[in-house]
């Protein structure tokens, strides 16, 4: 079965948000989609994982915001490739609380709704949330971000707990770890270290390759930035 199928469907792009008493959480979601017109009901699919799954669990209601095609993978990175565990998401994003007291993401978004979560269903390793929009609003008539545009201009990938990820060599054996006299550099939106000693043989790097000496037009592997975004990590 050929998996790359699968890119085929088409997805937005989104940030799906909640509450969890005073503290606020959202992620980026491509799994978005409205299912019924009168009411208008809304799905979204979310990891078990998440912190956002559990935020819509216990407080009954989310928003999406509709992102535009002006997102850069730093904001697209901060919401979607780190976890709201670690740090503070909404610190110098701009947003706004809804009615319902839910904040809504409004930077680089097109136009955002929020959901009454009205039915859950656990698929898995995802919940499936259905919510009924009883709020809505048009910020302005920018073109929204697809998830081909993502991948394709943006050269974005899809995190370990999005719908969309597909598991390759890389990542059945990136536990492997090797010893390097070369220094490594860690990825300041996702995360990823390039290690010297195995290169990134996936896009045609060598082991043994330095990260100075990578090219020009190398992109991190799991979400897609150039080298400007990578920091030296202490030897």
């Amino acid at each position: 079965m050929d998996l790359n199928t699968f890119f085929k469907v088409g997805y937005g792009m989104y940030i799906i948000s909640s509450k969890l008493g005073d503290k606020y959480n959202g992620q980026i979601a491509n799994a978005v989609m409205q299912v019924s017109s009168d009411p208008p009901l809304f799905t979204a699919g979310i990891n078990n994982n998440n912190l956002t799954c559990k935020y819509i669990k216990d407080t009954g209601y989310f928003s999406v915001s509709v992102l535009s095609e002006e997102s850069d993978m730093k904001f697209i990175g901060k919401f979607g490739f780190k976890s709201g565990k670690n740090i503070d998401k909404f610190l110098d994003t701009e947003y706004i609380i809804s009615d319902t007291k839910i904040p809504v993401i409004t930077e680089n978004t097109v136009a955002y709704l929020v959901c009454k979560l009205i039915n859950t269903v656990d698929v898995g390793t995802h919940c499936v949330f259905i919510g009924e929009a009883i709020e809505a609003k048009v910020l302005n008539d920018k073109t929204p971000l697809t998830y081909k545009y993502y991948r394709e201009v943006l050269r974005g990938k899809s995190p370990k707990t999005a719908p969309t990820f597909i598991k390759t060599n890389k990542h059945v054996n990136e536990i492997k770890q090797k010893e390097s006299k070369m220094s490594k550099y860690e990825c300041t939106v996702c995360g990823y270290v390039y290690d010297p000693a195995e290169g990134d043989p996936e896009n045609g790097i060598k082991a043994g390759t330095a990260f100075e000496d990578l090219p020009d037009d190398w992109v991190c592997p799991d979400c897609g930035v150039g080298k400007e975004d990578f920091e030296k990590l202490e030897d």
